[in-house]
């Protein structure tokens, strides 16, 4: 141990060996070596939602194993059933962790930060990270019907008049309905849930007060259930109503065991506490036999004595009708293609209201590397409003020093946010807002400062420092991700700058930004030695692996390399080739999971390459989704439940829906390529397509194509726009798979296609 090294690693180290523990700062010390050196170890946010994530697990691992009697939430029936292939040891296991089954779907407003969550049971997370309601059938004579341990049950999103999620379980002679929303009463944002049972025999409708979410235990101390027997109040802080005077009420404490358990035995409570924070309890409502019983229950999201936000105000007036009037309408064939769409749409839209964030519970947090992503997609939805809130929200996210921070070691973060500041002006057609021309300037200052020395005799010279900023890539290292996204910020705040009159300023961006490209191609050059192609590694130090996927910015979305540089090709085929599980990219990087996102990363390079397998991919993804339209971060190969972050993940429902945009017009250069990712399978019968309004860098677009009839070729696709062009109409291709490429004239705004084999 080096005397020398700071009080605290000296008395640490000597307290642990005095008990006979490992030295920390040796173990520490060790791993360090497995990375490069950097600035950031570890980014401190991280660490501490890691730590926050392992704290829970640390009380599940207390808690679940020691009472599997007990009504466990759906990860846990099935990660801890040794026949079922969720299942997971846990002889060496410190902590419990939802693994198997990260999958959840938001209800919520427009304008309601708050995000109730549904599991793929129907359990309900009304607040969050707290307490889940749960409803079951006790019937007299027999089983009961649990909807966490039923092997199957119909579970949809209810798009209609709102947004909802309805899961109905049958089974046994009973039926359970059980549909989750949020709805506004007097002003007030209501979660509700809306239960019908029926019984072929006498029983029991059951709403269930459980201590525990999607996550674990989430600690339930007291309850109290009103005289009225129609509302309860939890901890002392949230009250539950019910539409139905309770009929029959149990409380249990930890020490008794779950509720579900003594349903029948226990004696008619009023209120009850629970030291250990496990308290659960059982509002009980008659069921008659072959009769519909129906009971609603409602929670406010809201403290009607705390006065809406300014931001609130100002933005918290639309309904789902007039927030949906405004979005880009796509209309294809294709009806799970279809739904997947309007469920991304509605992603969006929940996760845009306070600020940008990539899910509503484990990821209710901001990352620039997430919002640029969203916002983007925001934009091609046609949600300007939004993406400019979110925007303007950047600048007092920036350091003194210039630095856009979310956690720290994300040097990816100051060309994103210069990116997408630049894009919000290029699709909408206006000059960067005063209030972010400062940020701009600053940014790409850091940007240029934070750049290593081009003299440098190693690979990674003039490139941006080790860091830990794309962490799905691996440890700490010198990330070509970081350097494309930090050339294409430093050419964003070049254009942006230079609009408002600043021309020496807008030079100095230009000449970094050249000579950042410049550094990067010369590192993989070097790289590129180490094997026989052009594929491009994570990093100049690594070798060809799953973190390569993060090489491919360059190609989507930047498009600094041409469609067909054999760099972004390569690099696509090497990961197809050895890194693809079951249709979908497989993150070995932490993710260990089929990643929805990337696979589609993946599909925009093939398909600005005018490669087919785009199609093979977008499949596999819409295969991965949910039954309420959702994507986990990571989904598990063998379960097809969520493996790794949220389990309704934004930055995926964004891709999805940039992925449809690219199969009707994407920019390419200084024009636009329209229909090049229509399959021939939606071109059948008498077809119409549409897809639009949605921004693009010269103006606002729609596209249609629909069957004209023809002796010849029997049903020809005739591809239709109509656009509001910020200046005049730009170079137009039409690309359709099977068809003859067309080069528009600058009058036209509709084109017939022909037969690529026509004569």
């Amino acid at each position: 141990m080096n005397i020398r090294a700071p009080h605290w690693k000296f008395l640490i180290s000597r307290l642990a060996r005095k008990h006979g523990f490992l030295d920390p700062m040796v173990i520490l010390d060790q791993l360090q070596r497995f990375t490069q050196p950097s600035e950031v170890a570890e980014p401190i946010e991280l660490l501490r939602a890691g730590m926050h994530m392992h704290a829970r697990g640390l009380i599940n691992s207390r808690v679940i194993q020691h009472n599997l009697d007990w009504v466990w939430p759906y990860w846990v029936e099935r990660q801890f059933d040794p026949h079922d292939d969720s299942f997971i040891p846990r002889a060496f296991s410190i902590t419990h962790i939802n693994l198997t089954h990260r999958n959840w779907t938001a209800v919520g407003l427009p304008d309601q930060p708050r995000l109730p969550i549904v599991d793929p049971r129907g359990l309900l997370t009304p607040f969050f990270d707290e307490w889940s309601l749960d409803a079951w059938i006790a019937v007299d004579e027999g089983a009961a019907l649990l909807p966490s341990r039923e092997p199957q049950v119909l579970q949809q999103l209810i798009t209609e008049g709102g947004l909802a999620v309805v899961t109905e379980i049958k089974a046994d002679g009973c039926s359970l309905y059980n549909r989750a929303e949020v709805e506004k009463d007097n002003g007030i944002a209501q979660c509700k849930m809306t239960l019908r049972g029926l019984s072929e025999h006498s029983g029991w409708l059951v709403v269930a007060l459980r201590p525990y979410n999607p996550e674990g235990i989430s600690f339930i101390d007291t309850l109290t259930l009103s005289d009225d027997r129609k509302h309860w109040s939890v901890n002392q802080r949230h009250e539950v109503a019910f539409s139905e005077l309770i009929e029959r009420h149990h409380i249990s404490n930890y020490r008794h065991g779950d509720v579900y358990n003594h349903i029948n035995d226990l004696d008619d409570e009023l209120k009850g506490e629970c030291d250990i924070g496990m308290l659960s309890s059982a509002a009980l409502f008659r069921l008659q036999a072959n009769t519909p019983r129906e009971v609603a229950i409602s929670m406010a999201l809201e403290d009607k004595k705390v006065k809406r936000t300014q931001h609130g105000s100002q933005f918290g007036v639309e309904s789902w009708s007039t927030c949906l009037d405004k979005a880009c309408q796509l209309c294809i064939p294709d009806a799970h293609f279809q739904f997947l769409y309007d469920a991304a749409v509605r992603t969006l839209i929940l996760h845009s209201v306070d600020e940008v964030c990539a899910g509503p519970y484990t990821y209710k947090r901001f990352w620039f590397r997430d919002a640029a992503y969203i916002i983007h997609g925001l934009l091609c939805a046609g949600f300007v409003e939004r993406a400019e809130r979110a925007l303007d929200s950047f600048p007092s996210r920036q350091k003194i020093s210039g630095y856009f921070h979310s956690q720290d070691g994300e040097w990816d973060s100051n060309g994103e946010a210069l990116w997408i500041l630049h894009r919000f002006c290029q699709l909408t057609g206006r000059k960067p807002k005063s209030n972010w021309c400062k940020a701009i300037q600053r940014g790409g200052h850091w940007i240029i400062k934070k750049c290593l020395s081009e003299d440098l005799k190693a690979p990674h010279a003039g490139l941006l420092p080790a860091g830990f900023s794309a962490e799905h890539l691996g440890p700490n290292d010198y990330y070509y991700w970081d350097d494309f996204w930090s050339v294409a910020g430093l050419r964003s705040a070049a254009v942006l700058v230079r609009q408002n009159g600043d021309h020496v300023l807008a030079q100095t961006f230009e000449t970094k930004a050249t000579s950042l490209a410049s550094a990067i191609e010369r590192s993989l050059k070097h790289a590129s030695l180490k094997h026989s192609d052009n594929a491009m590694p994570a990093s100049p130090y690594r070798r060809m692996d799953a973190g390569a996927i993060g090489s491919l910015v360059a190609g989507y979305p930047l498009q600094q390399f041409a469609a067909n540089d054999p760099r972004l090709l390569d690099t696509a085929g090497f990961l197809i080739k050895h890194c693809f599980v079951q249709g979908g990219f497989f993150q070995d990087m932490i993710h260990s999971g089929v990643n929805a996102y990337l696979t589609l990363h993946i599909a925009q390079v093939l398909l600005r390459a005018g490669d087919a397998r785009y199609f093979d991919l977008m499949t596999s993804v819409a295969e991965l989704a949910s039954t309420t339209g959702q994507w986990p971060e990571a989904v598990h190969p063998r379960t097809g439940g969520g493996c790794m972050g949220d389990g309704q993940h934004a930055w995926a429902a964004v891709e999805w829906l940039l992925m449809l945009r690219s199969c009707f017009i994407r920019e390419e250069g200084d024009g636009l390529v329209l229909v090049s990712g229509i399959p021939r399978q939606w071109l059948m019968g008498d077809y119409k397509l549409f897809f639009g309004a949605t921004l693009t860098t010269f103006g606002s677009v729609s596209i249609r194509v629909e069957a004209q009839p023809s002796d010849e070729y029997g049903r020809q696709p005739v591809v239709s726009w109509l656009a509001d062009w910020h200046e005049q109409q730009p170079p137009i291709e039409i690309n359709m798979p099977g068809f003859k490429r067309i080069v528009v004239d600058a009058n036209q705004d509709s084109v017939v296609l022909m037969p690529r084999n026509a004569s």
